[in-house]
């Protein structure tokens, strides 16, 4: 079994297949990003049936406000849309004239393949399409309103954005992406990319992070939140506590490979983890974490590759010495009680 496989399966849910959406596919284009937030703008209207020019509105809105900040949004050199998007960011053209290229181009293919994740459509549908009678429209399902009534609905906007910030960094600085590296700073808890001495925020480490952990303290598994002042917003905490940090020269303790969600109980409660080391389950449930990460392609997959190891095989060995040399030096190991359902 695939670890995109298995992220959907390990309690499986509405949730889990519409990030396993946005975190694994493929990405040529970042309409896919665009079309997600659009649904999640327009289901709390509960308007079912949305015709391709209501859709159009939201949908070139959102890749107008993120042409702004990273003009190249594909891999393909041209776009008759994204020059259109382009055109009226600089005032060329108008909506009206954004709007009518967005129905005729915008939607092309990426209606047909928001559902496919791994080369397969996924079981659900979170919206139909129905281009008969001539009108092109999708209506929306029980599942996309399924999303609502859950408690992460607020965290699913974020995780989109998040990913979308991410693949548009490894398009825009157009270098190899085995060269892109991911860097995180633990004072402003932002993945950030270091070009040429030129340093440019990507995103919040929280949002990239939280979907691979289906919204979930990395330990006892109890609901986070991604919204500030929340009484369960959860922190990034390095797996290997970053006293390691001096004694570990050679290794980055903040890579992405040590980084994890905890909920404030975990990660700084009266029991919580602080400079021990956590327990072998964990370690595993590290590993697994991070394979979900590299099976998303690019920029955060190639980080953490380098990082840890270009094969399974040799990032299993790298987990195990450094487990082995974090409780050398910390000795005393860490483990809490279970409070929900084990989702990965």
């Amino acid at each position: 079994m695939s670890s995109i496989e298995e992220f959907q399966q390990v309690s499986p849910s509405t949730e889990s297949y519409w990030r396993s959406i946005i975190l694994f596919g493929r990405n040529v284009a970042s309409y896919k990003f665009a079309l997600a937030k659009s649904l999640l703008e327009i289901a709390p209207t509960q308007k079912n049936i949305i015709t391709l020019e209501e859709l159009a509105e939201p949908f070139s809105r959102f890749l107008c406000e993120h042409i702004t900040a990273a003009p190249r949004q594909a891999t393909s050199n041209s776009s008759q849309f994204l020059e259109a998007c382009k055109s009226y960011n600089t005032g060329e053209i108008t909506k009206e004239q954004l709007l009518n290229v967005t129905v005729k181009k915008g939607f092309n293919n990426v209606i047909d393949a928001f559902h496919v994740v791994n080369s397969y459509d996924i079981p659900i549908s979170f919206y139909i399409k129905d281009y008969s009678k001539g009108s092109k429209k999708i209506i929306l399902t029980d599942e996309i309103f399924g999303l609502l009534e859950n408690q992460q609905f607020n965290s699913f906007m974020k995780e989109t954005e998040a990913r979308w910030n991410l693949v548009e960094t490894a398009w825009e600085n157009r270098i190899s992406r085995n060269l892109l590296n991911i860097e995180y700073d633990d004072k402003t808890k932002e993945f950030f990319v270091d070009n040429n001495r030129r340093r440019k925020d990507v995103t919040s480490a929280r949002d990239a992070l939280n979907g691979y952990q289906k919204g979930k303290c990395f330990y006892c598994f109890d609901d986070v939140s991604l919204e500030k002042g929340a009484w369960n917003v959860c922190n990034v905490d390095h797996f290997y506590p970053h006293t390691l940090k001096t004694v570990t020269p050679n290794v980055n303790m903040d890579g992405v490979w040590n980084l994890v969600l905890a909920c404030p109980k975990c990660n700084k409660g009266v029991d919580g983890k602080f400079a021990k080391v956590p327990a072998i389950k964990y370690l595993k449930r590290l590993s697994k974490r991070n394979e979900y990460l590299i099976s998303s392609h690019h920029p955060l997959r190639e980080t953490l590759m380098r990082q840890t190891g270009e094969n399974l095989e040799e990032r299993q060995a790298f987990l195990r010495k450094m487990d082995e040399h974090a409780i050398n030096n910390l000795l005393f190991r860490w483990e809490t009680e279970q409070v929900g359902e084990e989702v990965f």
